[in-house]
């Protein structure tokens, strides 16, 4: 019961974090005002974290899209080029999207170069997967020969571009949907790399 307790608190001082400082920015929230969001003491905070900076670090790690992407690619790709690299599409935005507060977080803080190069690993994992994910289509002939980290890359720049465009600005740039985007996206992918 003590252990849960701890995640409790742990799950709480982040989310509250995160909520505070989207809002307020990194440094306009203090520990104090976090601790309070969360309902639990400053105590807590620095037993758990020990720092404002820590915390922040931890909820990156935690909130982040590295693990669920890996469990996309072992049990939710199926070897179909166009289906695949929809439902990767499609969870990707959707795990850019409910993590929106970290990256405008951590994206708009000059002071958190550290956590910005930390949290490359998730990218870094993602372009592992697809480029792997790439390798083995070729390998199966469902893909043309091409250099896989290249297609993955290009592949992750469209989607995440996508994601940024929108991040700092509420308008819409175009009247065509995510959804949209995606769909054409993936058929030109498709088209080019079939064989």
């Amino acid at each position: 019961m003590e252990n849960k307790r701890i995640l409790d608190n742990k799950a709480k001082l982040m989310r509250a974090a995160i909520d505070l400082m989207a809002e307020k920015g990194y440094k306009g929230v203090s520990t104090k005002e976090i601790a309070a969001a969360a309902g639990v003491s400053e105590m807590t905070l620095f037993r758990n974290f020990g720092s404002k900076i820590n915390l922040l670090d931890k909820a990156v790690d935690h909130y982040h899209y590295s693990i669920e992407m890996t469990q996309i690619f072992d049990e939710q790709v199926i070897g179909d080029l166009r289906t695949d690299l929809l439902t990767i599409s499609r969870l990707y935005h959707e795990m850019m999207e409910r993590n929106r507060q970290l990256f405008l977080i951590v994206l708009s803080d000059q002071e958190l170069t550290e956590i910005r190069e930390k949290a490359q690993k998730h990218p870094r994992k993602l372009l592992e997967l697809l480029t792997n994910y790439f390798m083995d289509m070729q390998r199966k002939n469902k893909m043309v020969a091409t250099d896989a980290e290249m297609q993955a890359i290009t592949f992750m720049w469209m989607n995440y571009g996508a994601f940024i465009s929108q991040l700092f600005v509420k308008s819409e740039l175009t009247a065509k949907s995510k959804q949209d985007f995606m769909s054409s996206s993936v058929d030109l992918f498709v088209r080019a790399l079939s064989p």
